[in-house]
């Protein structure tokens, strides 16, 4: 019988409030290696006034078959009965409210990825909510406090979830209208199929786990294969790109374009950057800003992805037709660079480890600090240990890659910012809410807490995760346990 990987019993969140209370248990929690420090002036915004606007959507999670790929019916999993699921739209401050329905044979929630929100709507099982049963509802509800470019998908048994199909995109839009005049999303995935040209049901494989998760023959933009995109000259164009891969790494190039990053993982970058070597780990958003040349010696533009040793196309850009004049709207401006002097000068408040060893349901489990995310049933241990971090202060995480493979670490609830890779600073330029850590690599971040609750910390590589890479990480006020 397949395990819950993902569910954290309401008996370890329980025991670990009772033990609070009565101060036991402090030894499972890490102590944090710095002194408090003052409350400081955040690095963005804690909150944001409200619109007023509440922006409502029904989604229902069912299987179906859907002509994707090379347009043959793919049976999948679907939000609204589509692949990749609906994508939903709201401004910045605006509340969104999302009835959901599971009509899976599974239980299942939903993860708002990226979204800093109450603690309660963070879609985790057994830490944030239950999970929804087959026929069950929940309603989702949060103020979306950052622009840009986010996602959603189940945290119940991903690696089987999201890659039949359970992904969709959530936009969150400037007040202000950018200077664009068109908007592209591209959703990046890969799909194994079997020998029938179905998805291959065999799911946590001892090879998946024993590399870097599961990557499919088959990539698309959009669940279609080598797309072509109509474009005209002179368009401005902004392109949001997410992606949703169980383990694929996507490294697109645009050559022929004068593209910049402008946002990377929902917020602004500091500053344009160069687009000349993106790279998207599972769970990564980039956005784009380009320009289609007015003249072009070769009006198709094909879009290269470079990360394997095979490059291989990933989407084709044809341009015709008359020329277009972008809008004459003003650009918004990028928020100001965040002063990391206060964080660069601390000492790592946690190290993560990570490592893998044999064991565990699927014979190899991947561990954070030594140790797997066990379940017992459709329970957590109530020994796992349990990181703290307070509210309102800088801090910095070290992860120690120990492994011979790739891990995209995603933590839930906070952005971060890289500031060294192998004991090298380092400005990236932007924030995070996922990084790449290489094998053999040791990578700083530095965080700066602002919602209290017990946020998710795990490898992004769905495989990597269900067999035990993850952890939880408390944020807590000063005087709370």
């Amino acid at each position: 019988m397949h395990r819950n990987r993902w569910f954290i019993g309401a008996a370890l969140v329980a025991l670990l409030a009772m033990l609070a209370a009565l101060g036991l248990g402090q030894e499972e929690d890490a102590a944090v290696a710095t002194p408090p420090q003052p409350r400081v002036a955040p690095p963005y915004p804690e909150d944001i006034p409200s619109t007023g606007r509440v922006r409502e959507f029904e989604l229902v999670a069912a299987p179906t078959a859907l002509p994707l790929l090379d347009g043959r019916s793919l049976e999948v999993w679907a939000y609204n009965g589509q692949v990749p699921g609906p994508t939903l739209r709201a401004t910045h401050g605006d509340t969104v409210r999302v009835r959901f329905t599971n009509k899976l044979p599974q239980p299942t929630t939903i993860h708002w990825h990226g979204i800093r929100l109450p603690n309660g709507m963070d879609g985790v099982p057994g830490v944030t909510q239950p999970p929804i049963p087959p026929g069950g509802t929940f309603v989702y509800e949060f103020k979306v406090k950052d622009a840009g470019t986010y996602w959603f998908h189940p945290h119940l048994r991903g690696s089987e979830q999201v890659e039949r199909g359970l992904f969709g995109v959530l936009i969150v839009e400037d007040a202000k209208p950018g200077p664009f005049s068109r908007e592209l999303v591209w959703v990046l995935d890969d799909w194994r199929l079997d020998a029938g040209g179905q998805i291959d049901g065999r799911f946590n494989t001892r090879h998946d786990l024993a590399h870097d998760g599961r990557w499919g023959q088959v990539s698309t933009v959009n669940g279609a294969v080598q797309p072509e995109v109509p474009l005209q000259p002179g368009e401005r164009v902004r392109l949001r790109m997410v992606n949703v891969a169980n383990g694929r790494v996507f490294a697109p190039s645009f050559e022929g374009l004068d593209a910049s990053v402008i946002a990377i993982d929902g917020l602004a970058t500091d500053r344009p950057l160069p687009a000349s070597r993106l790279e998207l780990a599972p769970g990564n958003r980039v956005d784009l800003d380009f320009t289609v040349p007015q003249a072009l010696s070769n009006p198709r533009l094909e879009v290269m992805d470079h990360f394997t040793r095979r490059p291989f196309p990933l989407a084709t850009l044809v341009v015709s037709g008359e020329v277009v004049r972008p809008p004459e709207v003003a650009a918004v401006a990028p928020p100001p660079s965040p002063d990391l002097s206060p964080a660069r000068a601390l000492q790592p408040a946690e190290t993560f480890r990570l490592n893998a060893r044999r064991g565990g349901p699927f014979g190899i489990e991947w561990t954070i600090n030594d140790e797997a995310f066990h379940h017992e049933g459709e329970h957590a241990s109530a020994h796992h240990k349990v990181y703290r971090l307070p509210a309102h202060q800088w801090a910095t995480l070290r992860f120690v890659n120990e492994s011979s493979r790739m891990h995209p670490m995603h933590v839930h609830g906070q952005f971060f910012r890289v500031v060294a890779r192998n004991g090298a600073s380092v400005d990236e330029g932007h924030w995070r809410d996922t990084v790449l850590i290489r094998p053999r690599e040791t990578v700083d971040v530095a965080m700066f807490p602002q919602d209290v609750g017990a946020w998710m910390l795990h490898c992004h590589i769905q495989e990597h995760a269900e067999a035990g890479m993850m952890t939880l990480v408390d944020v807590h006020t000063e005087g709370s346990h």
